[in-house]
């Protein structure tokens, strides 16, 4: 099931030799998927992030590992820029690679005839929504975008929370803000989400509370923190420990929002832009974590508009098994099989050579083998 992944901040790093025998054994599945089943599978693949945890366990990387992320993509950008001719590209990656995704687009666009433009324009959609309209947390280290000839194209980021040492994977396949994830999967925490589907009647709350200027926007978000503050009629439940919970409800976005100068300039900014849609909105200069959760507040506590809370999780995820292929890095659930990868690489490869040939019966029979494991 597609969307996201939660995983364990894991420290170290590939060896240089394991690395090649990952690229190899990535470069040769690869090009399997293109020859059978098109390149836009990968990218649909890529999209799910248990299929995508099940590529980083084959290749040998640590089955719950926050490097299954990076390291995979990584290499899987170095595999498809070396050979373009997959017709798919990783663009992006990991800290101030994520900021190649302009310049890496318009190569794209060159290379594959993709619209690059659009291309930036759903990365900044992608990081937008899961750094300010999803509040759960986590903080973007990682970004990269999946795109093949056809358009086709998922955005792929992960967010650290140190707190709690874990890492969570984001799986955006939709230009869209209301549910842009292709599907769930991890243990559910809190959120402010208001890219749930529940809070379509907030989001439209929120243009209407931009559309009423800074001045307006900034005595109605006095108001609210007074309410929150307990300042008026909430105040004995407020001197209750949880008491002002309990009664509003239990929502992380209920607590102050400090009208700081960033806040200021950013409601300034927000109200000058003028967004119609949830797509302008989410793009709008202005809008960062802190005025999300301000406009939550309002749209609540004045406009009866609560935002939904639901953390985007729908089925936890184990993809242990998968590990067992080549075993991994760190030696769970066995020592990373050397002897094997290379066995298996040559299998492919050779299988791929026949089917430049036009012999793609042993590739085909690979494809088979998955038939004859026992289900369960």
């Amino acid at each position: 099931m597609p969307g996201v992944a939660e995983l364990p901040l894991h420290s170290g790093s590939v060896p240089a030799w394991m690395l090649r025998l990952m690229e190899r054994m990535s470069k040769s599945i690869l090009e399997a998927l293109v020859e059978l089943k098109g390149q836009d599978s990968i990218v649909l693949g890529l999209s799910d992030p248990f299929w995508f945890q099940a590529f980083n366990n084959v290749i040998g990387m640590d089955w719950d590992s926050s490097g299954s992320t990076t390291v995979l993509l990584g290499v899987l950008k170095s595999v498809t820029w070396s050979n373009p001719d997959l017709g798919v590209l990783v663009l992006g990656g990991k800290g101030s690679r994520m900021l190649q995704v302009p310049d890496e687009a318009r190569e794209a666009s060159r290379l594959l005839g993709v619209d690059g433009e659009y291309l930036v324009k759903f990365s900044r959609l992608a990081a937008r929504l899961d750094s300010s309209l999803l509040q759960d947390g986590y903080t973007l280290y990682h970004h990269s975008i999946v795109v093949s000839r056809s358009g086709l194209a998922v955005v792929v980021q992960q967010g650290m929370n140190v707190d709690v040492g874990l890492a969570r994977r984001y799986h955006v396949d939709k230009f869209a803000v209301e549910e842009p994830h292709s599907g769930v999967a991890g243990e559910p925490g809190e959120a402010l989400n208001a890219t749930a589907s529940e809070s379509g009647v907030a989001r439209r709350a929120y243009l209407d509370i931009v559309y009423e200027g800074p001045e307006r926007i900034l005595r109605m978000l006095a108001e609210v923190n007074r309410i929150v503050k307990g300042a008026t009629t909430l105040d004995s439940t407020w001197r209750n420990v949880g008491g002002l919970k309990r009664l509003l409800g239990i929502k992380p976005y209920y607590y102050p929002v400090e009208p700081t100068p960033q806040l200021l300039k950013a409601v300034e900014e927000l109200s000058k832009y003028q967004p119609t849609s949830d797509i302008e909105l989410a793009l709008a200069p202005g809008l960062g974590p802190k005025t999300v959760r301000a406009l939550a507040l309002i749209a609540d506590l004045i406009y009866n508009a609560p935002t939904s809370v639901r953390d985007p999780v729908t089925h936890p995820l184990n993809p242990y098994l998968y590990a067992y292929a080549v075993g991994g890095k760190d030696g769970k659930p066995y020592p990373y099989d050397r002897s094997t990868v290379e066995k298996t690489i040559l299998t492919l490869e050779e299988a791929l050579d026949k089917a430049r040939i036009g012999d793609k019966e042993r590739l085909k029979a690979l494809l088979r083998l998955r038939k004859l494991l026992p289900k369960g």
